[in-house]
């Protein structure tokens, strides 16, 4: 026992720990292997649930990534010559991150480790392992210095030499890091591309899944089956068509791209927060199952091709024939150009009232069309049953759809209610393509079977109106908050901004001030829009708020941005901004009597 004891006292004076054993991991590579490549885009969450591509940052003077892993000695002992130096250069253009590929660690458990060492650099959590793969990360403590004018490896190795397996020094003999960066800012070679680095190991996954070979008949296409092929097929609004092995095996590299970035599918629901219905997002071990096929040869297997056989149904009405069609009228697009809104009116040919309780949208042309939004025009200034509504396309709209908009099917015993002798008012926006379009849309109406439903089925959209955007600004914040003064269920929640959106959530905050995030959109994408579905409705009682939080990005990194140079406010049109967060929800008290609305 002395001697337990006298060498626990020999480890503490150098503040090393026992673990320091079991991270005796030293990674042999030459200098060639490890810089010699091009970092490609990717995309990942942080601990903070936000949201990054890497090529964003090609604005920056460097980018230092530095690999993290939970309760790694070594790691924690270089974070204060991290911080040091991400002091010294964050104000010369250099950006900062980490990055975690570990398996054991999460997104929560990492932000725990990140706040018991007080260390506030975004960590990126690889939880797929498809960034470890593109850059081989196999150790912890290894440092990355990216040259983003042509994204290659300017260095790679340790920080310095002050820490070892076991032991450590005062003060570091060599600062590769440190030198690495001067160098790179000075545009002069770096002398020291490549240094070993000593950490704790990284269990990497395999590429085969279960060590059997992938194919795409039994593998692969039963996942494009069913998160891809409802957008990528005949008629539909994706690009290309998904129609079969040789079309896969042909744009395999731009699939390869955009799981990467994670731009595909366009599902911006951060997986972390709430379950929802209709998701067409890949989980971790599909993505990297795509990945693998494709790295490994594409090999296609024996058996049916799924997606050669597979029937389009973009022109057909997926919920069966609808109680009534309106045919929009046809609408004429230029080739360039901004286009205003388009309205239409549509009067409904009922002597009674009806009362919706599904719709579809066919958009006659999906190469044009942006979005639609209809509500009902009331006959004899009926009131509409929102509360001190604030406009017509924000509260009580009867329906709305945007590109990667599905049929929406109302809660079960609710409608919404159209008097008769209304009609029905449409919004169309419309986009250029580059040459001159055409568009005769199509919505399918469907109608409750029973004459009164039993709840009325309300869409509200908190918005703030007095947003004022700074030029350049990269990250604007703003806010919109809703009270609920009854007992209500939440069924889905929509964030809508413009070309500047950035990302938002929406917070629930309930009369005992405990909060829930319902929604976290942290990489927003104006081009995909939708109502986000809770898989489980979300009771909401009476004396609670939801705050939907905005972040916009008016800076010249935003490639979707038309004029970084102007002030921006609250606008009906695209090159103004939105900031809108609609919340579809019943009300949770008896029956109804909704025949007495007016």
């Amino acid at each position: 026992m002395k001697k337990l004891s006298i060498l626990c006292s020999v480890i503490a004076t150098t503040s090393l720990t026992c673990l320091f054993i079991s991270c005796n991991q030293d990674i042999h590579r030459t200098a060639k292997t490890v810089t010699d490549i091009t970092v490609p885009n990717f995309g990942l969450y942080d601990n903070h649930s936000d949201f990054h591509r890497l090529h964003y940052y090609n604005d920056a003077a460097a980018i230092v990534l530095f690999v993290q892993g939970n309760e790694c000695p070594i790691v924690r002992n270089a974070f204060t010559d991290f911080r040091d130096i991400e002091s010294e250069y964050a104000p010369k253009g250099v950006k900062f991150f980490m990055i975690n590929s570990n398996i054991q660690d999460t997104r929560e458990s990492i932000a725990k480790e990140m706040v018991s060492y007080d260390v506030d650099t975004p960590v990126l959590v690889d939880e797929d392992q498809l960034v470890a793969d593109v850059l081989d990360l196999d150790i912890t403590a290894e440092a990355f210095v990216i040259n983003p004018k042509d994204w290659s490896i300017a260095y790679r190795g340790p920080i310095n030499d002050r820490i070892g397996y076991e032991s450590q020094k005062n003060n570091a003999s060599n600062k590769y890091l440190s030198d690495a960066l001067k160098a790179t800012i000075g545009n002069t070679s770096v002398e020291n591309s490549f240094v070993n680095t000593k950490g704790c190991a990284i269990a990497r996954k395999s590429k085969h899944e279960d060590g059997e070979e992938l194919t795409y008949t039994d593998d692969i296409a039963p996942i494009f089956l069913d998160n891809c092929y409802s957008c990528h097929q005949k008629g539909g609004i994706a690009p290309w068509v998904m129609n079969g092995f040789p079309a896969v095996y042909g744009w395999s590299a731009m699939i390869k791209q955009v799981l990467l970035e994670q731009r595909m599918p366009p599902w911006q629901a951060d997986p972390h927060y709430e379950s929802f219905k209709d998701d067409l997002s890949l989980t971790a071990e599909e993505r990297r199952k795509i990945m693998a096929w494709i790295d490994n040869g594409m090999s296609k297997g024996e058996g049916e091709d799924l997606l050669a056989t597979a029937s389009p149904n973009a022109s057909e009405w997926t919920l069966g024939e609808p109680d009534y069609v309106i045919e929009l009228n046809k609408e004429d697009i230029p080739a360039t150009g901004i286009i205003d809104y388009r309205y239409q009116t549509h009067k409904l040919p009922y002597d009674k009232d009806v009362y919706l309780r599904a719709y579809q949208v066919l958009p006659g042309n999906p190469n044009v069309l942006h979005h639609i939004l209809a509500n009902v025009e009331y006959p004899n200034e009926e009131d509409f049953p929102v509360k001190d509504r604030k406009s017509p396309w924000l509260d009580g709209i009867l329906f709305g759809w945007a590109p990667g908009g599905t049929p929406d099917v109302f809660p079960k015993n609710s409608g919404r209610k159209i008097p008769a002798g209304s009609s029905i008012h449409f919004q169309n926006h419309y986009t250029t393509s580059g040459k001159a379009e055409s568009d005769g849309s199509k919505i399918g109406l469907y109608f409750v079977d029973d004459d009164v439903p039993e709840k009325e089925y309300i869409t509200v959209g908190p918005a703030n109106f007095r947003i004022k955007i700074p030029p350049h600004e990269a990250a604007a914040s703003f806010k919109a908050v809703h009270h609920f003064d009854e007992d209500v269920t939440l069924y889905q929640s929509f964030p809508h901004m413009h070309y500047r959106g950035k990302s938002m959530d929406f917070v629930l905050e309930l009369p005992d001030g405990k909060t829930r995030k319902l929604l976290n959109v942290p990489s927003y994408n104006f081009n995909w829009q939708r109502f986000y579905t809770y898989e489980n409705p979300i009771s909401i009682p009476a004396g609670s708020k939801i705050t939907v939080n905005a972040v916009f990005d008016n800076s010249e990194q935003n490639e979707f941005n038309p004029d970084p140079t102007k002030t921006l406010y609250f606008g009906q049109q695209t090159f103004d901004e939105m900031l809108v967060g609609y919340l579809s929800y019943t009300i949770d008290d008896e029956k109804q009597d909704l025949s007495s609305v007016d």
